[in-house]
C-alpha cells in the first residue's frame, strides 16, 4: 500500500471564492497478483478517473469526489486495450473501451456509494453482488463519525460458484466469475420482478445463500438492505481490490 502522508487525511477542504467546498477522497488499492482495470460509472455529470484506468499489483490511485457524488466501482480483469483504448476484458467489460462511459456487463462485484452534503452529511456504501461476482473488494472508511464499519466481501466466491453460474476465461480456463441467478436464470424469483416485486414477496434464494455464506456483509440479493448497508459522515474511502483476508 502506498504511504500517504498527514495532511492526506480523512476530509479534502477546499476553498472557492472564501467558501469551504467538502469532498470525499477515494484511494483505490489493487492487492491482487494481476493488473485489474477499475471501471467507474458516475451517477450524475461528475466522471471520476475518466471512467477507468489500468492498476498493476501493488499500485494505488486517489479520486476526488464532491459532495453529493454517486456511482459504482469494480475491476474489469483479463483486459487488453490498443494505443487508443479499445480493447475487451474478460469480466467487467464496458462496452470494449478503457475508459467507461457505462455501466459494467455482469457479473461483477460492485462498491456503491452516494457521498452526503455538508459536514455532517452521511455517506451511504455498499459492496454488491447482486450483479454476481468477480474479484474480491472492500471498503474501509477512513476517519469519519458515526458506524463507519468495514465493508466486503474478502472470500474467493469463484471457489465455491456452482457449475450453472461459472464464467469460465477461454483463455486459462479457470473460472474468471460467477453469475447471479437472476442473470443465469431470468426468472422473477431469483430477479425479483413481477409478482414477487417487494422485500415482503422477493425471499433469499439458494443462490443468494451462497453469496451471503460466503460474504456476510455484501449485498446478495435486491432487498438485502438490513445487513448489507453502511453509514458514515465525513470519511475517506480506501477500496481494495483482493483485500488481505483476516
Amino acid at each position: 500500500m502506498a504511504n500517504f502522508s498527514s495532511a492526506l487525511i480523512l476530509l479534502f477542504v477546499f476553498i472557492t471564492s472564501g467558501v469551504a467546498v467538502f469532498a470525499t477522497v477515494f484511494t483505490l488499492q489493487n492487492s491482487c497478483p494481476y493488473t485489474v482495470w477499475p471501471g467507474i460509472l458516475s451517477g450524475n455529470s461528475n466522471t471520476l478517473g475518466d471512467g477507468g484506468f489500468p492498476l498493476t499489483p501493488g499500485a494505488s490511485k486517489q479520486l476526488t469526489a464532491p459532495q453529493g457524488w454517486s456511482g459504482r466501482f469494480w475491476a474489469r480483469t483479463g483486459c487488453s486495450f490498443d494505443s487508443s483504448g479499445n480493447g475487451n476484458c474478460v469480466t467487467g467489460d464496458c462496452g470494449g473501451v478503457l475508459k467507461c462511459i457505462g455501466g459494467g456487463v455482469p457479473p461483477t462485484t460492485l462498491a456503491e456509494f452516494t457521498v452526503g452534503t455538508g459536514v455532517s452529511g452521511k455517506d451511504f456504501y455498499d459492496v454488491s453482488l447482486v450483479d454476481g461476482y468477480n474479484v474480491e473488494m472492500g471498503i474501509k472508511p477512513q476517519g469519519g463519525s458515526g458506524d463507519c464499519k468495514y465493508a466486503g466481501c474478502v472470500a474467493d466466491v469463484n471457489a465455491v460458484c456452482p457449475n450453472e453460474l461459472r464464467i469460465v476465461d477461454p483463455k486459462t480456463g479457470t473460472v474468471a466469475a460467477c453469475k447471479s441467478a437472476c442473470a443465469a436464470f431470468n426468472s422473477p424469483e431469483f430477479c425479483c420482478t413481477g409478482a414477487p416485486a417487494t422485500p415482503q414477496t422477493c425471499s433469499p434464494t439458494r443462490y443468494s445463500a451462497m453469496f451471503k455464506n460466503a460474504c456476510p456483509s455484501a449485498y446478495s440479493y435486491a432487498y438485502d438492505d438490513a445487513t448489507s448497508t453502511f453509514t458514515c459522515a465525513g470519511a475517506n474511502y480506501l477500496i481494495t481490490f483482493c483485500p488481505t483476508r483476516s
